[in-house]
């Protein structure tokens, strides 16, 4: 007899029954291989002494053993493993494989294998991060208010069932008008889609436009997770140089005398990772290319409305009159990253495309949420929020920079940013920042290592630092420990 006393272990404390433990236990053991079709099932009353466990629960086990099919009760002989089920391979006691329980397991292609993980840092005390918005500041009180006050009005259960996968209709209205206001930017809400956040809104774009082995045009330093969703659509990235003045525009046009390109990838405001900003002259041309070689732009404009100097430029969206940008934002990175709410602005029927593919992927986003989210729109609780974090986060960005200026004047070069949540860091290039990540962080302090922005054409030994989700004091005791990092890390 199998040591059933050891196989089958029963928690009295858990919430499902006993009898059902049991029977589960029994499946294992089948489907294990541990047990055969045709093996013997211990009596009740044996079985009930091993373990101890009333016979009763023991029938009761048996009893939904057979009526699944696992089992076969034989008039005056006992208990079997059901004699059609297929023989499995014989496995050790224990039930596990040496293999782990992959050698017949099914077949596929981890296109994956070499992906970065992806940065937990909700789990992170302290951080200096990449260049997001201080979560603290959003209104995520008068937010949730409204979401439960949508959720209880009789018309707000409507929005629990299946809606449309554009997206919540008022909320695109809402964003319509936030376009106009803030980016000359005219629009109806047809030219929209919600997303999930700027990322979908890349992948939805760059799964419509391109093809196994058709090139795209992104920069030489770039977005990685951009890269990386046109790499997973088949596609070929050319890469153009980014200088002060954004994006190389003169030496995409050479590339285009030999190379036909679907399109272009830009982030014209706040490049990320440098920050740097495409020039005025480079954007007019950028348009010019577009229409005369028919390529998309995709616009990443997932900062916009951070600007501490002067009026920022248009959007390439706000001035392509031949519907060649397809525009894309992100609620996320202004509010709070978890909140993922974006918008993703193009010409009527490639949104519908877009909202189809959307669909198969995640049928639609949070309809509640979205109305709430629409609700601060109309009553100004959006733009009030925005007026009074561009304050906040102009003040930090100024302390930052004037502590980096005095503090690490041997250690990091760096341009003050006219906009956005971070600067570009340089770091010397005795300054290991793999070993500066790892001891920052058995300080208390977590800093990236600088992979991320690295890719097959742009290596350098630098980094994005976030200054607005720091508050004074939180930013000097971050730099502090950052400080007696580098001191030792020469």
């Amino acid at each position: 007899m199998l040591p059933y006393k050891t196989l089958i272990q029963i928690d009295r404390h858990a919430s499902v029954a006993l009898y059902v433990q049991l029977c589960n236990a029994f499946i294992i053991l089948i489907t294990k291989g541990v047990l055969q079709p045709e093996d013997m099932l211990p009596s009740s009353r044996v079985l009930a002494g091993l373990i101890g466990v009333n016979r009763n629960t023991i029938k009761l086990a048996y009893e939904e053993l057979v009526s699944q099919g696992w089992a076969e009760a034989v008039e005056r002989k006992g208990i079997f493993v059901n004699s059609k089920l297929p023989i499995s391979s014989k496995k050790v006691l224990a039930g596990v494989p040496q293999d782990g329980g992959t050698r017949n397991a099914f077949i596929w292609t981890n296109r994956f294998r070499n992906a970065m993980p992806s940065k937990d840092l909700q789990k992170a005390g302290l951080a200096i991060d990449d260049g997001f918005p201080d979560v603290r500041l959003a209104p995520i009180d008068q937010l949730m208010r409204e979401y439960r006050s949508m959720s209880r009005k009789f018309y707000g259960k409507n929005f629990l069932r299946y809606g449309s996968s554009a997206g919540s209709e008022r909320l695109r209205i809402a964003i319509a008008n936030y376009l106009s206001i803030t980016r000359g930017l005219t629009v109806s809400p047809e030219n929209i889609l919600i997303t999930k956040g700027s990322q979908m809104g890349i992948y939805l774009a760059a799964h419509l436009l391109l093809s196994p082995g058709d090139p795209i045009a992104a920069g030489m330093s770039n977005y990685a997770l951009a890269d990386e969703t046109f790499r997973h659509a088949g596609a070929n990235i050319l890469r153009v140089p980014v200088d002060a003045l954004g994006m190389d525009i003169d030496f995409l046009e050479k590339n285009l005398e030999k190379t036909k390109i679907r399109a272009v990838y830009t982030i014209p405001h706040h490049h990320l990772p440098t920050t740097v900003t495409l020039s005025s002259e480079r954007r007019l041309k950028l348009l010019n290319l577009a229409k005369t070689h028919r390529f998309a732009i995709i616009e990443d404009d997932y900062d916009f409305d951070f600007h501490y100097e002067n009026k920022p430029y248009l959007p390439l969206a706000s001035i392509d009159h031949n519907q060649n940008v397809i525009y894309i934002g992100s609620i996320s990175k202004t509010f709070a990253p978890a909140l993922r709410i974006g918008f993703m602005v193009g010409p009527p029927e490639f949104m519908k495309a877009a909202s189809s593919l959307r669909e198969l992927i995640d049928r639609q986003g949070d309809t509640l949420m979205e109305e709430a989210f629409s609700v601060l729109f109309d009553n100004g609780e959006v733009d009030r929020h925005f007026r009074k974090s561009l304050k906040i986060y102009k003040d930090r960005r100024d302390l930052f920079c004037e502590i980096l200026a005095s503090d690490f004047r041997d250690k990091i070069t760096f341009d003050v940013p006219e906009g956005g949540l971070g600067i570009w860091a340089n770091f010397a290039p005795d300054i290991d920042l793999h070993k500066v990540s790892f001891q920052a962080r058995k300080k208390g302090l977590y800093i990236d290592d600088g992979d991320f922005y690295k890719n097959e054409s742009f290596s350098t030994n630098a980094l994005r630092m976030g200054f607005a989700s720091l508050n004074e004091t939180e930013m000097r005791q971050a730099l502090k420990i950052l400080e007696g990092v580098l001191s030792n890390a020469g």
